[in-house]
């Protein structure tokens, strides 16, 4: 930023670079709209008024112009496309700024993982705000692909890589004083911190805040959602592809605590990104819900800005980035011009500039499946007559456990398809160690066949979920041989699939492609009898031992409110 010529622009002395003029500008400072013009200079706003002269002109005949649009957490690998891919599908959208934890890669390829989103994203006209990940790995009770440290998370820091700490998803670890993770939480002193604590209350919840985290986004309910912003956390109301929180939580939003309320999109797959959209779809469902739309733009704009610190952007003002978007309904907020930085980057939700990535896939992000195929033996010995099963509820990440009579056949413990209860494998995929956790499910809805991915938060084995072990197995090794990704087999047949070449979890095609090939597994997966609107989304965070109740890793199965390992079979 050149600051002297910026200051004699907004004296008026020199002409600004363009100027917009007839706006009708959302001023997210004091809620009012105002019509009025702006002028750039370079990739900043030197000032707002209508006597700016300018090389170029654009007249805007009275159309709003806000802030752009600030996704306040997100991970890009869950997009399956590279941050260049993700731009394409998010900046004609109006979303010019994302808060990402690459702690998906991280998970995998450790600290070459997350320089590798940060160095592939800087270029990009969509601006990349990396934060630190926090659980590399996210508890004891997995096997993944790396380890970060506070030292190593203190040296992103201290390089410029990162600017917080991401999600701090080992709550008990934070509540309870474990060593190293206050030892990450102190590296990012007056930094912001992001928390990750579902359903945690009361005393344990004042010992997570006090710790000095400063934000959830795992809130399901208003009544949780209420008594963490009452301690002091932002909250972050999310809308992913599999967990759906907004319309339970838009309650909450009033006018005395709604400059403490962000969104977020955590998780979007390519057809709901390029359908639906991102954050823009978020405030446009909150405006159609009853929130006043200068509100809900704040909650996307200035609200984030203030909890990251992120100060240079988020309003129209003197001084702050260009990022901006024109649109003509004030309800609709569908975006007919996007800049950043200054540059005009979209028109009528096409770009106007190229977006790709130019670097190939290096080495230490590549393909890696490691599995000893010796070990992996689907079979699960009857060990009593009734058995924990994951209960997946539709739209959340949060599960049941579900104590159901075991199926056996043989003196085996087997999927029932038609009680919906099927079995679920997860291997470890990294180190080739034999770790294989195996379990059964319910409310995936398969009847035949079988489904397998990498992509299985937060440590991304092998996982598996099918009616019959033969399809299991034939998803497992199709999925291996591509080099990780995601397949739908029966029997011996692969009905669908997609590579994953970027650490089995992102795509180096085109984010078109990428969807038109997860639409076909999804459409083969419905075809097998899943009734989910995304049964791969929901089948990654099966695997996730953070969030309760029951979960699966190549460990075992996972009691997260106890944490602990517990037993497949109940005796009592």
């Amino acid at each position: 930023m050149d600051r002297r010529r910026l200051l004699a622009v907004a004296r008026g002395e020199e002409p600004a670079d363009l100027v917009l003029r007839r706006g009708r500008v959302v001023n997210v400072f004091s809620g009012a709209v105002e019509e009025t013009s702006i002028a750039f200079a370079g990739d900043r706003i030197a000032g707002l008024g209508d006597d700016y002269q300018a090389r170029e002109t654009i007249d805007l005949n009275g159309a709003y112009v806000a802030p752009g649009l600030i996704d306040a957490h997100v991970h890009i690998e869950s997009s399956l496309c590279t941050p260049a891919q993700f731009a394409r599908a998010v900046l004609p959208r109006g979303v010019t700024t994302v808060v990402i934890d690459p702690h998906e890669i991280a998970n995998v390829a450790g600290m070459a993982g997350l320089r590798f989103m940060a160095r592939t994203s800087a270029a990009l006209p969509l601006s990349v705000v990396v934060m630190a990940s926090s659980c590399v790995p996210a508890t004891h009770m997995e096997t993944n692909g790396a380890v970060l440290t506070a030292a190593e998370l203190a040296q992103l820091l201290a390089e410029g890589t990162v600017h917080g700490l991401a999600e701090v998803m080992n709550f008990p670890g934070v509540v309870y004083g474990e060593a190293e993770v206050l030892a990450k939480i102190a590296a990012f002193e007056g930094r912001p911190r992001d928390g990750h604590a579902p359903g945690l209350t009361g005393k344990l919840l004042n010992a997570y805040v006090a710790a000095g985290i400063g934000s959830e986004h795992e809130c399901t309910a208003v009544e949780e959602a209420q008594e963490k912003l009452a301690r002091g956390l932002y909250i972050l109301i999310r809308e992913a592809t599999n967990a759906h929180n907004l319309h339970a939580l838009l309650p909450l939003v009033n006018e005395a605590n709604s400059r403490r309320i962000c969104f977020c999109t955590d998780d979007r797959i390519p057809g709901d990104l390029l359908d639906q959209g991102s954050i823009d779809f978020i405030v446009r469902e909150a405006i159609r819900f009853g929130v006043p739309p200068i509100t809900a733009l704040r909650m996307a704009t200035l609200n984030p800005v203030e909890w990251f610190g992120l100060h240079d952007r988020g309003a129209i003002a003197p001084g702050r980035r260009a990022d901006l978007i024109v649109f003509d309904d004030l309800t609709t907020l569908q975006p007919r011009l996007v800049f950043t930085g200054g540059r005009l980057i979209a028109e009528d939700g096409a770009l106007c500039v190229p977006i790709e990535s130019a670097e190939p896939i290096p080495p230490e992000v590549g393909s890696a499946v490691h599995i000893r195929w010796e070990a992996v033996d689907l079979r699960i010995p009857a060990m009593g007559r009734r058995m924990r099963v994951i209960g997946s509820l539709p739209g959340q990440l949060v599960t049941e456990e579900r104590i159901l009579p075991a199926h056996i056949v043989d003196g085996y413990a087997v999927a029932d398809p038609a009680s919906d209860v099927l079995k679920m494998a997860v291997i470890d995929r990294h180190k080739a160690s034999g770790a294989m956790g195996l379990g059964f499910i319910q409310g995936i809805g398969l009847r035949r066949g079988a489904m397998a991915g990498t992509v299985a938060h937060d440590h991304h084995n092998l996982v598996v979920i099918g009616a019959d072990d033969v399809s299991m197995m034939a998803a497992a090794r199709a999925v291996a041989e591509m080099g990780g990704g995601l397949a739908v087999v029966e029997g011996g047949h692969t009905l669908a699939a997609l590579p994953l070449p970027v650490a089995g979890l992102m795509s180096d095609r085109p984010i078109e492609e990428v969807r038109t090939r997860y639409d076909a597994l999804i459409a083969a997966a419905q075809a097998l009898g899943s009734p989910l609107h995304d049964p791969f989304m929901a089948m990654s965070f099966m695997a996730l031992e953070v969030i309760p109740k029951l979960k699966l890793t190549d460990q075992g199965l996972v009691d997260v409110e106890r944490f602990a390992i517990v037993p497949l079979f109940v005796n009592a």
